[in-house]
């Protein structure tokens, strides 16, 4: 790291904390040469994800967008911001364990659908049925039926 005064490379870190929103660490350095200080900081460089869309077209992975379509499948139900929250995230670290940087759309809607039928099968229908495209009644209660079915297995 040179010091932004006089140029030189050789320094050392007098203090290091995290920042206040815990993304970066805040070092105080000083200079060896001139004595100055200065502050440095220090973040993790973020991997870039790309959606493939069903269409082949790429897109930037959007939090936000996942977010905000699990909590209108959500909307009105018994599910705290946490847990869509701590959902959210799940989904985010295991797309950063597949290889690459890229993941395909259907992916992603398959697990936010297997999240949501493991908390709430009335957000998964909700969900299942804006994502699936459901073309009718008849498809609609197909699913229903299949959620039933499972449900009362597990009594």
């Amino acid at each position: 790291m040179k010091c932004p005064f006089c140029g030189c490379e050789e320094n050392k870190v007098i203090d290091s904390r995290p920042s206040k929103d815990g993304l970066s660490v805040r070092r105080r350095r000083e200079c060896l040469k001139c004595g100055r200080r200065f502050t440095t900081y220090e973040y993790v460089e973020k991997t870039v994800i790309y959606v493939t869309k069903r269409d082949g077209k790429r897109e930037e992975f959007n939090r936000g967008k996942l977010k905000q379509s699990i909590e209108i499948a959500c909307r009105k139900r018994p599910i705290s911001g946490e847990e869509i929250e701590n959902m959210v995230n799940k989904i985010i670290r295991e797309m950063f364990e597949i290889e690459g940087n890229e993941v395909k759309s259907v992916w992603l809607g398959e697990r936010v659908m297997e999240e949501l039928k493991a908390i709430d099968h009335v957000a998964y229908i909700r969900f299942a049925s804006v994502y699936r495209n459901f073309k009718d009644i008849d498809q609609f209660m197909k699913e229903f039926e299949t959620i039933k079915r499972k449900e009362s297995e597990q009594k």
